[in-house]
C-alpha cells in the first residue's frame, strides 16, 4: 500500500486508476493535480481523490505518481516531475503515444523511477465522471522501455495493473507506436471522418436519429472523443498515422472502384478478405 498517489490529469484513465487503487486498497490517500475548477469539483464529488494541491506540492509528498494528461502536456510535464523525484518515488504515464516521451526523459538522472505504459482501455468519453473502478479489467497494459527503469519499479507496476485485471505486454517504444498507430489511432481518424461525411451529406439530423442502426452508432461511437486528447495524439504519432491512412485510402479506392466499374466479384472478394479479420477479434 502507498501512503500517497498523485494522480496528474483526473480524467477517464486517471480517474478510473485512482479508483481501482481505493477499490484493491493500494492508496491510504489520493491527491488530485488539476487545470480547471470544474473537474476538481466533480472528482471531489465522487470520491475519487481525497485532496487537491498544485503538482509541485503533489510530487513532493507522492510515493506514487500517475501522469494521464493529453500527450502533448505530457512531456513538459515529465519533464518538470522527472527533475523533482527522488529514488523512492515511481512515476507512471498512461499516454497513447510512447516514443517522443520517452526521448523526452531518457536523460534525467532519475529515468530509472519512471516506468511507461499505455494501458489499452478508453470509451469515447471523457472527464471524471467517466471513470470507473473496473474499466482495466480484462485489458492489455503495455510496458515500454522495460530496461531502462528500475527492476523494482517495475515489479510494483506490473503488480498493479495485474491486481485491477491486465495482462502486459512488453514493447520498445517506437514499436508501440506503429502498432497503436493500426489498433487504435486509424480507428479514432475513420471514425472523425465518417461523422463529418454524415454530417456534411445529410443536413437532416433527425433523419440521422430515426435511422441510425446498430452499425452505425458503433462504427462512429469513437467521433465522440475529446479532440483535446485525440488531436496531440495523431501530430506526436504523425508519421506512422500517416502510413497506415494511406493503406486505409487505398483500401476505400478499391471498393469505390468496384462500385463504379459493377465488378461485383471483386467487391465480394475484399468483403471475404476483411472477413479474416475473424481470426483476430472473435
Amino acid at each position: 500500500m502507498f501512503n500517497n498517489v498523485t494522480i496528474v490529469g483526473v480524467g477517464l484513465i486517471g480517474g478510473s486508476f485512482a479508483l481501482a487503487l481505493k477499490e484493491k486498497g493500494f492508496a491510504k490517500s489520493i491527491t488530485g493535480v488539476f487545470n480547471r475548477r470544474e473537474t476538481q469539483e466533480k472528482a471531489f464529488q465522487l470520491g475519487i481523490v481525497d485532496e487537491a494541491l498544485p503538482l509541485e506540492e503533489a510530487i513532493s509528498k507522492a510515493d506514487l505518481i500517475y501522469v494521464a494528461i493529453p500527450v502533448d502536456i505530457t512531456i513538459p510535464t515529465m519533464q518538470k516531475i522527472m527533475g523533482m523525484i527522488t529514488e523512492k518515488q515511481i512515476v507512471v504515464d498512461a499516454g497513447s503515444t510512447k516514443l517522443a516521451l520517452c526521448k523526452a526523459v531518457a536523460n534525467y538522472p532519475m529515468r530509472k523511477r519512471f516506468v511507461a505504459t499505455h494501458p489499452m482501455w478508453g470509451t469515447e468519453y471523457s472527464g471524471p465522471e467517466a471513470a470507473t473502478k473496473d474499466s482495466f479489467t480484462g485489458r492489455a497494459c503495455v510496458i515500454c522501455e522495460k530496461e531502462k527503469s528500475d527492476p523494482s519499479a517495475v515489479k510494483i507496476i506490473e503488480d498493479i495493473y495485474k491486481a485491477l485485471g491486465m495482462h502486459i505486454v512488453y514493447m520498445e517504444a517506437e514499436a508501440h507506436d506503429i502498432h497503436a498507430a493500426y489498433v487504435s489511432h486509424i480507428s479514432h481518424i475513420t471514425s472523425f471522418a465518417l461523422a463529418n461525411t454524415v454530417l456534411e451529406k445529410e443536413r437532416e439530423e433527425d433523419a440521422i436519429f430515426e435511422l441510425a442502426g446498430g452499425g452505425f452508432e458503433s462504427t462512429v461511437r469513437l467521433a465522440k472523443s475529446s479532440p483535446a486528447m485525440w488531436a496531440p495524439i495523431f501530430m506526436q504519432n504523425r508519421e506512422n498515422v500517416l502510413d497506415v491512412l494511406n493503406e486505409h485510402i487505398s483500401q476505400l479506392r478499391k471498393f469505390k472502384a468496384c462500385l463504379e466499374k459493377e465488378n461485383i466479384d471483386y467487391l465480394y472478394e475484399l468483403m471475404e478478405n476483411a472477413n479474416k479479420i475473424k481470426r483476430i477479434i472473435k
